[in-house]
């Protein structure tokens, strides 16, 4: 994170390893991608490169086109009208043979104050998961006047998640010598 885009929480990198700090509405969901290489370079890849959040059809605007610590990005997530603006700075990112991931953090202007990472990891047994990691609280107050429709758009948001980056998966073609995704 670069002092020249600040966080609108104290708490950063809480969703790299924990805990989760408390006073905020904390969400995890964990979908299960398949096993194996070629699954975990490709589902790495594409959280990464920002290319899961393409798939998904929110409007990205990253200042970098991989993940990286201070890295600016402005998504805008919704439909129409109902499409918000959410500006934010990736706080950490990591490479790893059996983690790939990042967290991004809040910064002016989010309708949320918050952080939230999106990590492939791989497990001894060769499976690997996507875990979408969040906790929030309301920073505008339309936000706090939607209730239980913003905690459930959050929920829906990290399955969504889950469920393009197994499409892209399945449309990855496989290394040489390894069975498809």
């Amino acid at each position: 994170m670069t002092d020249a885009t600040p966080t609108t929480y104290p708490e950063v990198g809480h969703t790299r390893r924990g805990p989760l700090p408390a006073g905020y509405r904390h969400m995890r969901h964990r979908t299960r991608l398949g096993a194996g290489d070629a699954v975990f370079a490709v589902a790495a890849q594409a959280v990464l490169s920002w290319r899961m959040h393409r798939a998904m059809r929110v409007g990205i605007d990253p200042s970098a086109p991989r993940a990286d610590a201070g890295v600016t990005v402005v998504t805008r997530p919704g439909v129409g009208p109902l499409r918000l603006t959410a500006p934010c700075v990736v706080v950490w990112a990591e490479d790893g043979p059996e983690r790939a991931g990042f967290g991004y953090g809040t910064t002016a202007g989010h309708p949320f104050s918050g952080e939230e990472a999106f990590v492939v990891t791989r497990d001894a047994d060769g499976s690997v998961w996507l875990d979408v990691v969040s906790f929030s609280r309301p920073a505008q107050p339309w936000v706090r006047l939607a209730g239980p429709a913003a905690p459930w758009f959050q929920r829906a948001y990290a399955a969504w998640c889950g469920v393009t980056l197994r499409r892209l998966l399945k449309h990855a073609a496989p290394a040489p010598g390894e069975a498809a995704a």
